[in-house]
This record gives structure tokens, C-alpha cells and sequence, in this order.
């Protein structure tokens, strides 16, 4: 999430607190000696375009730009058996990941309770609805009873699911968007996350009207509307993700085509990342509804059933559909390849506007790769299962400086609820891409500017400022490397 916004509240928010890496110190403390420059001399030279976004000009814009700047860019950062051991490492030490296969067969009170509550909890802020209008306590209240908690079963069996259409996950079982001013309806306080067809959950909980399932995800604990979740047996839900052949999504987004005869497989959207089996047997002159397949790929997709059953069926995805037979090799050619996808989409807070965020953007720019991350800055800014630099708040801006000249593509650079990810160095300063609001800097006449932007941007690091007196490298949290295991 966007450090343009005050914190939202999240299941389970870490705070820093793990050491760093010692290789990384040592690199940091000997760059310090040798490369201190003065923080001023790369900002002077910076172009101050027309666009109002300083330092980036055409070129920049262009991931081949950073790619032929690079010696190896596409030397294997992790091999495929690294990157199984890294997600294994993930969903081992890291608490905000959920192995949904390890849930007890049975849920107790107490569990289910202990995900509802820190989210679903009353507000007890000012909140205002889309037209500006306070949300009263009595409208809160209700919205809060909706997610019936004092009705948890003592026991009750797990029940599973998959997710059969991009859908959101909020905070209560409610549609109503609010908001923590008047006249600023970008960032919907209900808002979450979203979670993509074929994403297995562990169905919790189900609101008081009915409408809505508590479900646990891979990475997220929250309400999702009933209507995107197809409920089956455990062995089909969390086989259909290991079926094979498969293919990856690459683009930003692949649409399904259009569909007249099965609705829900009618030009469904699969985002970056999704990864649906490949039915390679497919007869290649029998039609799959009505339209040949020579031209598609043949796949297969979880559909609701109209008594909320999960079946599985053929669609087709276009043969021109940005897709790969497996996840892409993690190198620095397809950070940038893939991240650059998305250039100039439309921030979304919490994967609202069918887009993303901050740090959805980088999740799923890692998971086109095979990488798992967690969902919120606050928990990939201390995961124990990367490899992690912290700062102090009594760090040195030059000492910030000089770790900022070390850092590669890909390397995630962590501030008060947002994430930038690394593309290189242009004239002595470090660029990054992120999904952002905006960006304040000073202006030639010292004054203070900000650029709202709402969109995935490239921007420089070094001149940004946190707020009018803060530069942003010094609310630096933490820098997440992604990497084989002692690698440099």
C-alpha cells in the first residue's frame, strides 16, 4: 500500500525487527568509504520536465533502456529448484503466508475468531460513503453485525473452495465503499485485496445475510462475495492447482473468449501470474462451445455451480494471449519485462478499479516468476524469508546513500506503506517503478511540488520527499533482495 495514505489496519502487521544480512553490512560500510558523494550533486543535474515528473525522461520509460545497461541480463538469479526452496521458506517461516493444505480438517472457535477479529473489529473512526456523507455509528454497527461473529460454530469442518472470477476481499461482508475524507474516493477503507480465478481457499465463516464467505487464501484472511467461490471436495480443489500441463499468465492481464453458451468463462480476465492447467489432450477438431480450438489454447477453469458447487470445464484463451508454458526464469531481464507491463495502469488500492497497488504490483510482477511474497508492505517489508536489510531511524542519510548505489534490479526498497521496486542507476541515481499516488520533490526554488500520478510510474529515488521536511531515503524501513542464498 501507498505511503501517500496513512496505514490501514491488516491482519497481523509485523514491525521491523529482523537483523541484517552480514554480507550486505559489509558491502554498505566499505561503499560508505569509498563512494560517499553528496546527496545535492545527483539531484542538480535532474531534468525537470514538462510532465512535472523530475528525472525521467523517454528513455526511461523503456525496460530495454535499464535491460541494455545490464552485463547478464538474463543469468538465472534463482533456478527452478531455488525458487521451490525459497517459496518453501516463505510458507515455512513466515506467518503471513497460509499453508491452506496444513489447516486442520476441522476448525475450531477459537481459530476462525482469531482471523475474524482483527479485521472484522467496529470502526471507530469518522468515515465518509461516496457521496461525502458521514457514515453514522448505527450504519457501521450493522455493517459490523453482518459478519456475525459471536455466531462461530465451537467446531465446524474445514470447507474448501476455489475462486471462479477476479473478485475483491473486504474487510466486513459489505459492498460499501468508505472513506477517511470528503471528496477523496480513490482509497475505500473496506477495501483489502482480490483474489483470482483458480486461487484455492479454506472457507471459514459465512455472513448473517448469507452473501458472504470468511475465507482464508494463500496469502489473505477476509469476506469475499459468495457468488465467486465454487465449494468442492479438498482433493479437487487443491489438485486442480497441481494439474499439469499448465500455462502461466505473462501479460498484464489474458481474457478468456467470449463465451455464449457458459457464462462464467466468458471473457474472464486472468492476471499476471495465474497459472491454469493446459488440456493438451484436447480432441483438436472438437469444438469447445461452439467455436473451434485450433486457433486457442484449450484450458481448463473452476465454474459456480448454481447450487454453489465447483465444476471444472474447458474455455479457450487465445493463442495471442501473453502466456508462457511454466513461470518465467527469474532474471533481470524479466523484472523489468514484466514489470514495465504494467507501466501507466491505474492505481488501485487494494487491487480495487481491477487493478492494483503498491505492493500487489510487485507480488505479481514476482509471481509471473514462481515467487511467492505476502500481500501488504507491512509484512514483505520484515519477512523473515528474504533477505532483509533494516535501517534505523538514526541511520545517516549518507549511509542511506551509499546502500541506495548497491542495489540491483529487482531489489524491493520498503518505506511506511509502500514499495518501490529497483530498475537501476541513471547518472548517479537510483530508479525505481512503483504503483503510486504521487510523488513530492523540491523544486528548483526550494519549494515543495507534488505530482499526483495514481498509476505504475517510474521515478527517480534520491529527490523524493516523504512529507515537506523528510526526504524519503531517510523513512527507508528495509531493502528486500530476492536472491540465491549468499549470492552478491
Amino acid at each position: 500500500m501507498n505511503a501517500s495514505t496513512p496505514y490501514r489496519p491488516t491482519v497481523g502487521r509485523d514491525t521491523p525487527g529482523h537483523a541484517p544480512h552480514r554480507r550486505w553490512l559489509h558491502c554498505f560500510a566499505l561503499t560508505a568509504l569509498l563512494c560517499a558523494t553528496p546527496p545535492a550533486l545527483a539531484r542538480a543535474s535532474l531534468p525537470l520536465p514538462q510532465h512535472a515528473v523530475i528525472g525521467v525522461e523517454d528513455r526511461h520509460l523503456q525496460a530495454d533502456y535499464w535491460t541494455g545497461k545490464l552485463a547478464h541480463p538474463q543469468r538465472a538469479l534463482l533456478d527452478r529448484a531455488g525458487v521451490a526452496a525459497q517459496n518453501q521458506r516463505m510458507q515455512q517461516t513466515d506467518r503471513h503466508v497460509h499453508a491452506l493444505e496444513a489447516l486442520p480438517a476441522e476448525l475450531t472457535r477459537a481459530e476462525v475468531r482469531a482471523w475474524l477479529l482483527p479485521l472484522s473489529a467496529p470502526p471507530t473512526r469518522t468515515l465518509y460513503d461516496a457521496q461525502g456523507r458521514e457514515v453514522t455509528k448505527t450504519q457501521l454497527a450493522a455493517i459490523a453485525a453482518n459478519a456475525a461473529v459471536d455466531t462461530v460454530a465451537e467446531r465446524a469442518p474445514a470447507r474448501y473452495g476455489l475462486v471462479v472470477h477476479r473478485a475483491d476481499l473486504r474487510t466486513f461482508p459489505s459492498r460499501e465503499r468508505v472513506f477517511s475524507s470528503q471528496g477523496d474516493t480513490d482509497i475505500d477503507r473496506f477495501q483489502e485485496s482480490a483474489l483470482f480465478p483458480g486461487i484455492p481457499v479454506v472457507i471459514a465463516h459465512t455472513s448473517a445475510d448469507g452473501d458472504w464467505y470468511f475465507v482464508v487464501s494463500p496469502l489473505y484472511a477476509a469476506w469475499i462475495e459468495k457468488q465467486y467461490v465454487a465449494e468442492g471436495d479438498r482433493g479437487m480443489v487443491f489438485g486442480y492447482g497441481r494439474s499439469t500441463p499448465s500455462l502461466v499468465v505473462t501479460g498484464a492481464t489474458a481474457r478468456t473468449v467470449h463465451n455464449p453458451e457458459e457464462a462464467g468463462l466468458s471473457e474472464l480476465q486472468l492476471d499476471m501470474g495465474v497459472r491454469v492447467p493446459l488440456l493438451a489432450d484436447w480432441p483438436a477438431d472438437t469444438p469447445v462451445n461452439g467455436q473451434h480450438p485450433y486457433t486457442s489454447h484449450v484450458i481448463q477453469l473452476p465454474v459456480r455451480r448454481a447450487d454453489g458447487a465447483l465444476a471444472l470445464l474447458p474455455a479457450l484463451l487465445p493463442r495471442t494471449a501473453d502466456v508462457a508454458p511454466d513461470y518465467l526464469p527469474l532474471t533481470q531481464a524479466n523484472l523489468l519485462q514484466q514489470s514495465f507491463k504494467f507501466l501507466g495502469e491505474r492505481y488501485g488500492w487494494g487491487h480495487s478499479y481491477n487493478t492494483r497497488d503498491c505492493s500487489g504490483f510487485v507480488s505479481e510482477v514476482y509471481r509471473s516468476m514462481g515467487i511467492t511474497l505476502p500481500r501488504n508492505t507491512s509484512a514483505q517489508a520484515v519477512s523473515p524469508a528474504l533477505e532483509r536489510v533494516g535501517f534505523e531511524a538514526s541511520d545517516s542519510h549518507e549511509k542511506r546513500l551509499a546502500v541506495l548505489r548497491t542495489l540491483q534490479v529487482g531489489d524491493l526498497v520498503y518505506i511506511p506503506g509502500h514499495v518501490m521496486m529497483v530498475i537501476g542507476h541513471d547518472n548517479g541515481t537510483t530508479y525505481t517503478i512503483h504503483d503510486t499516488t504521487g510523488i513530492t520533490y523540491r523544486g528548483a526554488d526550494g519549494k515543495t511540488v507534488r505530482t499526483r500520478l495514481n498509476s505504475v510510474a517510474v521515478t527517480p529515488l534520491e529527490p523524493l520527499m516523504f512529507n515537506s521536511e523528510q526526504p524519503t531515503v531517510d523513512r527507508i524501513t528495509a531493502i528486500q533482495r530476492i536472491r540465491a542464498q549468499g549470492a552478491p
